[in-house]
Parts: structure tokens; sequence; C-alpha cells
């Protein structure tokens, strides 16, 4: 990963969201991170993954969530994406199925499928609500229970579903947030 390749105004942005972890850190509380994007099946799933295996990567306590201001189900394409990247990953159940989700043998899984931002498996509150898409950003101004908004928004890979680059755009966005999320946590002390 190359964080020089980040833009220097994108970093600003992530630079908000490390200050919010280093801030819980400092004060012994929990760092609870909600990614937030309409349909949660895309862009705010690949951030809760990236977000949790940067977390542990660089040894940073931290439980990150996904929602979306509707539900729909954790797109199949996303999920092919992740094991691409060498997930393991299993399904239960056909309508908005659940998927155990495991970066390595040592990890425990996490279970992850489509919610609303507020279910009751996210934290209701002291938590960051980090917004990856414009629409829900735009059209969701009140996140109940959140201490700190912080929008971080990433191009939906589904601009290019059934197309030549569906693959690659899916690969691309999610090394991008890869990249952004081992940037965050990379400037935690």
């Amino acid at each position: 990963m190359d964080f020089d390749a980040i833009l220097p105004q994108r970093k600003v942005a992530l630079d908000v969201l490390s200050q919010f972890i280093q801030e819980k850190k400092d004060n012994n509380a929990e760092v609870l991170l909600n990614f937030i994007c309409t349909h949660n099946s895309r862009r705010s799933q690949f951030s809760q993954v990236w977000a949790q295996v940067a977390a542990n990567y660089f040894d940073v306590k931290a439980a990150c969530f996904s929602g979306g201001v509707e539900e729909t189900a954790f797109n199949e394409r996303a999920v092919t994406s992740l094991q691409r990247f060498g997930f393991k990953i299993a399904q239960a159940g056909e309508e908005n199925p659940k998927y155990s989700v495991q970066w390595n043998n040592n990890s425990q899984p996490f279970v992850m499928f489509s919610k609303m931002y507020d279910d009751v498996i996210n934290p209701s509150s002291g938590f960051a609500a980090i917004m990856t898409c414009s629409h829900a950003d735009e059209n969701c101004p009140f996140v109940a229970g959140c201490e700190k908004r912080i929008p971080i928004r990433y191009e939906d890979p589904k601009n290019y579903d059934d197309t030549p680059l569906e693959s690659a755009f899916y690969d691309y966005r999610s090394f991008e947030i890869a990249t952004e999320m081992f940037y965050v946590f990379s400037k935690i002390k």
C-alpha cells in the first residue's frame, strides 16, 4: 500500500477519523466505528471489513460496524471481490444472506449482512458515523447516537456492474478503501 498515493485533501478527511480514534484510545474509551451508506451493500461493507483488519493489524482495539438508510443485501460482487483478496467467506441464507467473514486463521470471523445503521447489533451511542456515500451523507442529516460524523465518500462500484470492468473496479474500490483504512490506523500511537 502506498500512502503517498493518497491525495493531500483526502488525507485531511482521513485524519479526522484518525484523530477520533486516537482521542478514544487516549481516554481508554471504546473505539466504535459505524460505516454508513445508502444500501449497506458495497462501500460501507468494504469499509467495515478493511477498517477491522487494519485495526487488528496495528493492534488497535476497535469495533467496526456498517449500516444503511435502507436494507438490501451484501452485494455478491463485493463479496466475491473480498474473496479475491483472500478472505474466507461463508454464506447462510438466501434473502439478505448473512456472511461469516474471516481474514486469517487466527482471527475470529464476524457476521456481515445488509442492515439499517441503527440495527440492534450496531452501537447506539459514542460512535463515529463515517458516511461512505454522498446520498446517505446528504439524505441522512441526523444519525442518532453518533458522537462524530465524518464524511469519507467513495464512488459506487455498482456503476460498473455488468460491464467488462466490473471485477477490476470492485477490486480497485476495495483496495482504495483498504489503503485508506490502513493509513488511518497507521497513525494511531
